[in-house]
């Protein structure tokens, strides 16, 4: 996931059908190309709209397509809004100065006269983030400096960068070894000659490394990543500074060639798309630059393949699944957990909820796509495909049906499987959690639930509709008398044990108060008896 997070609007999270919340900004995909959105210093910027409790505000504005916190990038214009020429001026100086300080062209020579350099010369600024030629070692004194950089660290350059971790601009989680590994394999076995790499520089790394060390490997690569600081590690035609977003090449029409032809070499054959977006960031855009992507690629096809697909792996949690296929409906999912390396949740071998929810959608055929046995992925004659160890084939749905990685139970309320801890609810007439709330559709549109429009063009916007709040079934009124009972025999026995303390405690006092009498009725026969 190297890119930054896109974000104004809400994200869509686990447990919510794929709707957004109830409020915040929605990204509005504009029907006019002809006119252009203003600009920020990560591209075009995208058109928003605030929407509170289904209802859309009255004013459009635009905003940054790559930071979702005004203070990483503060970019915010009405739609209707008329700018001045000042202002306009200003602007563009702002988003020049806000660019890379070293133009392509400019890393690329530096980086030829850095390998150049014997090995004690060669020096990497960890605080600037930068390769150092000996002109520079002087302004770098007082920093952090790694020495003696090899060759195989230059390859390797994900190891040698520190990862962006700010959620809120940046997302910067790397394949772990494993899994990147798996998909290098994987794009062998499929026979694929050339992977575009839309965010996943380590998959890029490795897929180089395997070319260099391996004279049968004949696949290549190209990256398109946010991170500039790939530029200079890589020639032009293996790195482009890209925007996923917005489509947007920081490079201009110099890089969106090297893509065009790196997707159009050999009229398109043998060429995938792999992309590991940001998880904050909106599917809408995302779908509607790999959609531009994908026109680009078929700009070579011929007139006989124009039934033909781009093949491509998008690497994204699996609740996403219905808005994904919504934009791609030839998408299905694998079973294959991808982890990261630098993610405390997103890793392999845990079980149950903890388990990494990161899986592969693809419009490939899932019967040509082989999942590592040793990893507890095994084939199922019916479906076709290979699953997970947990995921049994339902007799009902005539599938394998789970998501996450558990074993689902068959509803036949609602006539498929659902998650194990889901019940389902006579008032919603769906399954859900035991506890949840009745209010408003998981589905569709926000306010009515139609699947064929979204709440900002529902007929029935304004209507109030009658929310029940509290959902009570039948086993949890069960589970209430039972909780109940419980408390209550509880309660009782601490009753009891606190008044057989109190009686002891009562008792105890009562047996010191009739010893200290007797100590003292002798006490005063002595006296009386010595004075005597």
């Amino acid at each position: 996931m190297a890119a930054p997070r896109d974000g104004l609007g809400a994200v869509e999270t686990e447990g919510n059908g794929g709707r957004s919340e109830s409020s915040g900004a929605e990204v509005v995909l504009s029907s006019d190309p002809a006119t252009p959105a203003p600009l920020c210093p990560h591209g075009p910027t995208l058109l928003f709209v605030k929407v509170s409790q289904g209802r859309e505000g009255t004013r459009r504005f635009y905003a940054c397509s790559a930071c979702r916190d005004r203070k990483d990038c503060n970019f915010f214009q009405w739609e209707d809004e008329k700018l001045s020429g000042a202002r306009l001026a200003a602007r563009e100086a702002y988003n020049r100065r806000c660019q890379p300080p070293l133009s392509r062209t400019q890393c690329v020579e530096r980086y030829l006269k850095f390998i150049e350099l014997p090995l004690s010369q060669r020096k990497f600024c960890q605080r600037c983030q930068q390769l150092l030629l000996p002109d520079d070692w002087e302004k770098h004194g007082e920093h952090q400096v790694v020495g003696d950089v090899s060759l195989t660290q230059l390859k390797r350059p994900s190891r040698l960068l520190y990862p962006l971790e700010n959620k809120k601009t940046n997302a910067q989680y790397l394949f772990a070894d494993r899994s990147c590994q798996f998909l290098v394999d994987l794009l062998s076995t499929l026979g694929f000659r050339r992977v575009l790499c839309v965010g996943t520089p380590r998959l890029h790394e490795l897929i180089r490394l395997k070319a260099s060390g391996d004279k049968k490997s004949n696949i290549k690569s190209l990256l398109l990543d946010i991170d500039f600081r790939y530029s200079q590690f890589y020639m032009e035609d293996s790195f482009c500074h890209y925007n996923m977003f917005n489509h947007h090449f920081f490079d201009g029409k110099a890089a969106l060639e090297v893509c065009r032809t790196f997707l159009q070499e050999d009229k398109g054959e043998g060429v995938i798309m792999v992309t590991d977006p940001p998880f904050g960031g909106l599917v809408e855009p995302l779908a509607v630059t790999f959609k531009k992507l994908i026109a680009m690629w078929k700009e070579g096809q011929s007139q006989d393949n124009s039934h033909k697909e781009l093949p491509i792996f998008w690497i994204f949690p699996y609740f996403f699944e219905s808005r994904i296929c919504q934009f791609f409906p030839s998408f299905c999912m694998l079973d294959y957990q991808v982890d990261y390396d630098n993610h405390a949740l997103y890793k392999h071998g845990k079980t149950g909820r903890k388990q990494s929810p990161v899986r592969i959608f693809t419009n490939i055929p899932p019967n040509k796509i082989i999942l590592p046995i040793e990893e507890g992925y095994r084939f199922c004659p019916l479906c076709q495909r290979y699953v997970s160890l947990e995921n049994q084939h339902c007799e009902h749905c005539n599938s394998c049906t789970s998501k996450d990685g558990r074993k689902w139970n068959h509803c036949f309320f609602c006539k498929k499987c659902v998650k194990p801890s889901w019940i389902h609810c006579s008032i919603c007439n769906h399954c859900a959690l035991p506890d949840h709330s009745c209010e408003g559709p998981k589905d569709g549109c926000f306010v009515c639930g139609e699947l064929d429009h979204k709440r900002s063009t529902c007929p029935n916007i304004s209507t109030s509709k009658k929310v029940n709040k509290y959902c009570l079934h039948r086993r949890g009124r069960r589970h209430m008398k039972m909780s109940l009972k419980f408390y209550r025999a509880v309660r009782k026995k601490k009753q009891r044990k606190s008044n057989k303390m109190k009686m002891e405690t009562t008792k105890g006092q009562s047996m010191n108060h009739t010893s200290v009498t007797r100590k003292k009725e002798r006490r005063e026969t002595a006296h009386q008896y010595l004075c005597s």
